[in-house]
């Protein structure tokens, strides 16, 4: 009997850790990524493809509202530089929730909003997935999503 509780007892301490757990950010963390964010923003705006490098991971995937997917840090920023020249506008990310799953991994999810030069404007959402390496927080995945009945 007493092996049996023990091995229940091993069972169950042994498996809790193999959920995803709800972390809750600290103001360091949280203010981490908002400037992440905003770094990232930037640098879409101003088309700085050395910025973009340095805040995405090498394996990055990104999925746009036209349901374009680009794998890799090269297509990424290919794919981000080609988008803004053809999409001018001023790009607003206002980051609304962080998730936390884990210390060192993040969900990011933010209002995106396109002002075109013609005074429209495009209201989508992004979805960013984040990373801590070295020390430092990067995008490793985008998903960018314009809500049914938008333009």
């Amino acid at each position: 009997m007493k092996y049996f509780t023990l091995l229940i007892l091993l069972q169950v301490f042994s498996t809790s850790g193999l959920f995803g757990q709800d972390i809750e950010a600290d103001d360091k963390t949280r203010k981490d990524l908002v400037s992440l964010i905003d770094s990232y923003s930037e640098a879409r705006e101003n088309q700085d493809t050395v910025l973009l490098k340095t805040i995405l991971t090498v394996d990055i995937d990104q999925l746009v509202s036209t349901g374009e997917w680009r794998t890799g840090i090269k297509q990424s920023v290919e794919g981000m530089k080609r988008s803004s020249e053809t999409n001018q506008g001023t790009r607003t990310l206002t980051v609304e929730k962080i998730r936390l799953l884990d210390p060192h991994h993040g969900i990011v999810d933010a209002r995106y909003e396109i002002a075109n030069p013609d005074g429209s404007s495009r209201k989508m959402w992004s979805t960013f997935i984040v990373v801590l390496k070295d020390n430092r927080w990067k995008i490793t995945g985008i998903r960018n999503m314009l809500p049914t009945g938008s333009d």
